[in-house]
């Protein structure tokens, strides 16, 4: 069996990007006619649910306990840091996907902003191009590639640990595990430092905003089409290139950023 950093070869990435752009569009599954446009095409829902009921009984018993103990223990400053170095670490995949969706303007301002945090803002310890009135990153994936490219959502599917997705958002994430050149540039153990980060990142997100996510898991009549509306409404309202005002998903937000209150109109 190949050892994972094979994976890491140019060539490998480009067929496994190939592959999952080619699987993705007949795959996904077609919307029935006569479904209400713009509702959320569910015909998994029934495991989904179970699916939701394993994310939830392991947020409860694991990762809301654990978010919530991180976040007590490490001071609000140093949370920011690794957020912001998190998230500077994930601004070349961005860079790529804005390429492929030929999108150069985006992919430019994602790179200046990259070259200054890491070098003057010390490896995105600290937003020094926020600081210059620069762009703020595009954040694109692969996901919202496959979006650009014209394949369709798909079925709405909960996944084990990641939460709420679809179809084409789950082929992305893919893919997105190979998108970002710094996984071919650096060497081992530092081409693991924005995984860890973006780890402690989920952590403290968990720990800072458990108000909202647990009144949407365990105080709402029904947590599973609650987190289903939010995922769908702010993944969408990113699609069509909105700005402000979205409903934000607990589970989709951006590393390191705050998290808005849907409740708090």
């Amino acid at each position: 069996m190949p050892h994972f950093s094979s994976f890491r070869q140019p060539k490998l990435f480009a067929a496994c990007l190939a592959l999952v752009a080619a699987l993705a569009a007949p795959g996904c599954t077609p919307t029935p006619a006569g479904h209400p446009a713009g509702q959320v095409f569910d015909p998994y829902e029934e495991e989904n649910r179970r699916t939701h009921a394993f994310n939830r009984a392991l947020d409860r018993n694991l990762v809301g306990p654990a978010g919530k103990g991180y976040s007590g223990f490490i001071p609000d400053d140093v949370e920011n840091m690794i957020g912001r170095f998190a998230f500077n670490l994930s601004i070349p995949g961005a860079v790529v996907n804005n390429i492929l969706q030929g999108n150069m303007k985006g992919a430019t301002e994602d790179t200046y902003r990259f070259l200054v945090n890491t070098t003057i803002g010390l490896g995105g310890l600290f937003d020094t191009a926020s600081e210059l009135n620069m762009p703020q990153a595009t954040d694109a994936d692969f996901g919202q590639t496959l979006h650009v490219w014209g394949v369709r959502e798909g079925a709405y599917i909960e996944l084990p640990l990641l939460g709420p997705s679809t179809e084409r958002a789950a082929a992305g994430r893919i893919v997105d595990l190979f998108t970002n050149p710094l996984t071919y540039v650096l060497d081992e153990p530092e081409n693991y430092y924005g995984t860890v980060a973006s780890a402690a990142t989920g952590l403290s997100d968990r720990g800072r905003y458990a108000d909202t996510i647990d009144s949407i898991l365990y105080d709402s009549a029904d947590s599973y089409a609650q987190a289903r509306s939010l995922y769908i409404q702010n993944r969408r309202f990113k699609l069509g290139g909105g700005s402000g005002g979205a409903l934000e998903d607990p589970y989709d937000a951006e590393l390191g950023t705050p998290l808005e209150d849907p409740y708090d109109e």
